[in-house]
């Protein structure tokens, strides 16, 4: 099964990717844990360059396709033979991600990113997508609470991006069959029953 799991920063989603993979781990499910850029060697790197503050003159379709390139070569490189293989993959973040930021969050042609992302992941579409939704006051707080300095060049951004970015998260939730949306003020062992539930009634 591919579950992937979707949200702003600071929603608590990697919390609950942990959380769902130990649990899997004990029913003894074969379980590959994975995040967004990354997961491979070739796909770290090109995390590095997308999240640091150094690059702040990053443009939208640069960003845009380096996401999508570390994304073909996860997707090739373990998502696809650990599924043929019948394993548990999990991803914190996947092709949802850009639909919502660099689709709503930064204005590129969404239609384009559909497109682009239908190439890129080929027959990697998630089994189920765990949408963490929590409002941007909560984003807010949670944020001022982390040192500037610890902030990656994309949670610097400024103005209403993380407001169009869960405008983009919503559409989602409201058009894929495979979004399960999770209030993301409940507890964290709230949260976890609820996916945990999920994922056992599949």
């Amino acid at each position: 099964m591919f579950i992937t799991f979707e949200g702003l920063d600071f929603c608590g989603k990697s919390t609950q990717v942990k959380l769902l993979s130990d649990f899997l781990e004990k029913q003894n499910k074969k379980v590959n844990l994975i995040r967004e850029p990354g997961g491979t060697l070739i796909s770290e790197k090109i995390r590095e360059i997308l999240l640091d503050k150094k690059n702040s003159g990053m443009f939208e379709d640069c960003e845009l396709l380096l996401f999508a390139s570390a994304r073909a070569q996860l997707v090739r490189e373990v998502i696809l033979p650990k599924l043929k293989n019948n394993e548990y993959v999990i991803s914190d973040r996947f092709h949802d991600s850009s639909f919502a930021y660099q689709g709503f969050g930064r204005g590129i042609p969404v239609q384009f990113i559909n497109d682009l992302m239908k190439f890129v992941i080929s027959e990697a579409v998630p089994d189920i997508t765990f949408f963490i939704d929590i409002p941007l006051e909560v984003i807010s707080e949670r944020k001022k609470a982390i040192a500037a300095l610890e902030l990656d060049r994309i949670e610097n951004t400024k103005g209403d991006f993380y407001k169009k970015v869960r405008e983009g998260y919503l559409y989602l939730a409201d058009t894929e069959k495979r979004f399960v949306t999770i209030d993301g003020t409940k507890s964290i062992s709230e949260i976890h029953e609820i996916i945990q539930n999920k994922v056992l009634s599949i």
